[in-house]
C-alpha cells in the first residue's frame, strides 16, 4: 500500500508541473499575413496496450516471497481527452505462504476486465496533443478464473488444512482501480507504467483469513494508437488593405443653397455570431466586443429587440450534452446583454444543439448567433 501512495503522489506532481512538450504556433507571423493560427483539436481513436510486469498476492508471507509474474492485453476507445474504455485480459501467476511450516504455493489466473479511464491532466486542465507525461486513473470490474492449484491440494493433503481450498477451478468476481502514466514516444506510441489493485473473495488464495483477498500488480509496457488522437485546423489568411493615394482639392464654387426635405433615416438590422471554445458556454474577452455591438445597436433603437439562437458542433459530445451546451451558450448571451443594461422583454432566447449546423466548419458551429428584430 506504501507503493501505492508514492505512485500516486509522482502522479499528482507530475500533473500539477504540467510537464509538456508542444510545437510552437508560430508567433513570429507577420501579423499582416495571418489573422488567425490553426487550432488543435482533440480527435476520437481506438488503441491498444501490452503490459508485462509482476504481481503481489497479500498472504502470510514475506513481501518478496510472494511476488510473481504478470502480464495484460487490453483494447479500448478515447472518447474525449478526458475519458476512455478499455477491455482485456490480465493475469498469469498468484501465490500463497503456509506460515508453519514455512511452505509457498502457486496456481494461475486469467482475468476479463472492462474499466473507464480518467486522464487527470485533461480532465483538470487543458488538452494538449503532444504532452508528454500523462496520468490517468481507472476503475472497473472483472471475472477471475484460476486454475492450477495442485500445490495448495497438495499442501491439504499432506495435512496442512486450507480452509478455503478450490480444486480444478474457480471463477471470481473482482472489483479493481489503480493509476497509470503514458509517456508519449510518438503521436501514435506511448510507453507506459500501471499499479493496479484487485479485490476478490477471500478463497482466492485458499487460505481462510476473514476479509477479501487482494492481488497487486505493478505492470509496464506501450500503447498504440490507432490514429494520432488529434487533428489541426487550417489558418486563415487575410491580403493586406491597399494604399489609397488622396486625389488633389480642386476648389469649386459654392452650388446654391436647395433646400431639401430630409430623407428618412432607414436602419438595418445586424446580426453577430459569437463564438465559444470546445465543451465551453463562458464568453471569452475578445468575443465581448460583439456584445458590446448589440448593446449599441438596442440603446441607439429603442423599439428593436434580439433573438438568440445557442448551437454545438455534431462531431463532439453527444446529443443530450450538446443540447445543454448550446442552452448554457444562449443563455450566457442573454446574460451578458442583461448585465450591460438591455431588459430582458427585448431578448428571445433559442437553443438547437447540434440538431442544426449553420456552419459548414465544424469549430464554427460551437457559437450563439444573435440577430437583432426591427
Amino acid at each position: 500500500m506504501k507503493t501505492m501512495r508514492n505512485f500516486m503522489l509522482v502522479v499528482m506532481l507530475l500533473c500539477a508541473t504540467g510537464i509538456s512538450a508542444q510545437q510552437t504556433t508560430g508567433e513570429g507571423t507577420s501579423q499582416r499575413r495571418i489573422k488567425e493560427e490553426g487550432k488543435t483539436l482533440f480527435d476520437p481513436y481506438f488503441f491498444m496496450q501490452i503490459q508485462g510486469g509482476v504481481g503481489h498476492t497479500i498472504g502470510e508471507g514475506d513481501f518478496g516471497d510472494l511476488i510473481s509474474p504478470a502480464a495484460a492485453l487490453y483494447v479500448g476507445y478515447k472518447f474525449n481527452p478526458w475519458f476512455g474504455l478499455r477491455a482485456g485480459l490480465s493475469g498469469w501467476q498468484g501465490k500463497g505462504v503456509w506460515a508453519s511450516p514455512y511452505q509457498e504455493y502457486k496456481f494461475n489466473y486469467l482475468q476479463g476486465n472492462v474499466d473507464a479511464m480518467f486522464d487527470l491532466c485533461n480532465l483538470f486542465g487543458k488538452f494538449k496533443a503532444k504532452r508528454v507525461v500523462n496520468p490517468y486513473l481507472f476503475a472497473g470490474i472483472g471475472v477471475n478464473g484460476a486454475f492450477n492449484n495442485d500445490e495448495a491440494v497438495a499442501l491439504h493433503n499432506a495435512g496442512y488444512p486450507l480452509a478455503n481450498l478450490w480444486t480444478d477451478s474457480k471463477v471470481f468476481v473482482a472489483g479493481r482501480m489503480g493509476l497509470g502514466i503514458d509517456f508519449r514516444l510518438a503521436d501514435r506510441v506511448n510507453f507506459n507504467i500501471e499499479a493496479n489493485g484487485n479485490v476478490m473473495s477471500d478463497k482466492f488464495n485458499s487460505k481462510k483469513a476473514g476479509n477479501a483477498d487482494w492481488q497487486f500488480n505493478l505492470m509496464a509496457g506501450f500503447t498504440i494508437k490507432f490514429g494520432k488522437g488529434y487533428k489541426k485546423t487550417e489558418p486563415v489568411y487575410y491580403e493586406p488593405e491597399p494604399v489609397v493615394t488622396p486625389e488633389p482639392v480642386v476648389e469649386k464654387k459654392p452650388e446654391p443653397v436647395v433646400e431639401k426635405k430630409p430623407e428618412p433615416v432607414v436602419v438595418e438590422p445586424i446580426k453577430r455570431d459569437v463564438f465559444f471554445e470546445l465543451n465551453s458556454s463562458v464568453i471569452r474577452a475578445s468575443e465581448m466586443g460583439k456584445i458590446d455591438e448589440l448593446v449599441k445597436f438596442l440603446n441607439e433603437n429603442p423599439n428593436a429587440k434580439v433573438e438568440i439562437c445557442g448551437y454545438a458542433d455534431v462531431k463532439t459530445g453527444n446529443e443530450n450534452i450538446n443540447m445543454r451546451l448550446s442552452q448554457k451558450r444562449a443563455d450566457a448571451t442573454a446574460e451578458a446583454l442583461k448585465a450591460k443594461g438591455i431588459a430582458a422583454d427585448r431578448i428571445k432566447v433559442e437553443y438547437k444543439g447540434d440538431t442544426e449546423q449553420p456552419y459548414s466548419v465544424n469549430e464554427q458551429n460551437r457559437v450563439a448567433i444573435c440577430v437583432t428584430q426591427l
